[in-house]
């Protein structure tokens, strides 16, 4: 009978293991099973089961709080990411009159309004064009442009300006989108085209363009710069902007936004029209609210060229 018991046990304790696939539900049912002698010990043997007990005990790692605690990382937050900071910017040269308040001066040109930056992946083009002009959209591209501004409309948000890369591929995608947000502006931008921004770690084998990454890397930057950054003080409302362009300045663009290791950009994917909302504070804080969403597109029409 007893040997029936311990067979029976045994299988329990195999398939809960196998469920739970934990360590810690081993101790627990060790734990049980010694305290009823399956283990082949009569219960009054307690010095002779407590060894088997501690061989078990000493496989499972010391926890203490301080030791799963994750220590913080990198840099302190900069404020002045993007040389705005009302506190920085004045430089010393506040104006000293009787007759102004300093204080009051200084509020003054604290921005007020919240930035909302809508980066959109250009869709699906033809691969095999030799020239710009000739990596047009495909028919899925076109579709999936669709999407993304029937997408936007539906957000029901008030939109400044809808600004592009002046590649053909972003252009045209540009200009399917503001079809569903009439009366938003359109402009071209030269800076947002795509390109290498800095040398991507860890590092990639089939794709080294050395010699761009001086030219690209400055110039997205300088587009990272223009529009990326906290509400001008003259700003009264929160505003939401739509910039339509490709995946490794969306990329770059995220990562220098959260201060996080620029040369990091290669490791995120982004599917063809798809939104990523970055939300900046007037105190200089930075929120990703999305990243490469694609969910309002069905499944077959997911595409990442």
């Amino acid at each position: 009978m007893e040997t029936v018991h311990r067979m029976s046990y045994r299988k329990t304790l195999k398939l809960i293991c196998g469920f739970a696939g934990g360590s810690a539900v081993l101790v627990f049912a060790a734990a049980a099973a010694d305290s009823r002698g399956y283990f082949g010990e009569q219960r009054g043997e307690a010095a002779s089961r407590w060894p088997k007990f501690t061989v078990l005990r000493a496989a499972q790692p010391a926890w203490t709080p301080a030791k799963h605690t994750p220590a913080p990382t990198g840099h302190a937050w900069d404020f002045n990411w993007d040389k705005r900071d009302p506190s920085v910017l004045s430089n010393g040269k506040k104006k000293e009159s009787a007759t102004e308040d300093p204080s009051s001066e200084q509020d003054n040109g604290k921005p007020k309004a919240t930035r909302n930056i809508l980066l959109i992946r250009h869709s699906q083009y033809n691969l095999s064009g030799n020239s710009d002009k000739e990596r047009i959209l495909t028919p899925l591209g076109r579709e999936q442009a669709e999407l993304t501004g029937q997408r936007l409309a539906a957000l029901g948000l008030k939109y400044d300006v809808l600004i592009h890369s002046s590649m053909a591929r972003a252009t045209e995608t540009a200009h399917i989108i503001s079809k569903h947000l009439p009366g938003v502006d359109l402009v071209s931008c030269d800076l947002l085209r795509e390109g290498a921004p800095i040398e991507p770690v860890p590092p990639v084998t089939h794709w080294k363009p050395d010699a761009v990454y001086h030219e690209d890397g400055a110039r997205i930057e300088a587009a990272f710069r223009r529009y990326i950054h906290r509400a001008d003080p003259k700003q009264k409302e929160d505003s939401y902007e739509i910039i339509v362009c490709h995946a490794n300045v969306i990329r770059y663009f995220v990562c220098r936004a959260l201060q996080f290791p620029p040369e990091g950009w290669l490791r995120m994917g982004l599917n063809n029209g798809s939104i990523t909302w970055l939300t900046i504070r007037p105190s200089g804080r930075v929120a990703l609210r999305t990243l490469g969403d694609a969910g309002f597109m069905p499944p077959d029409k997911l595409t990442r060229t």
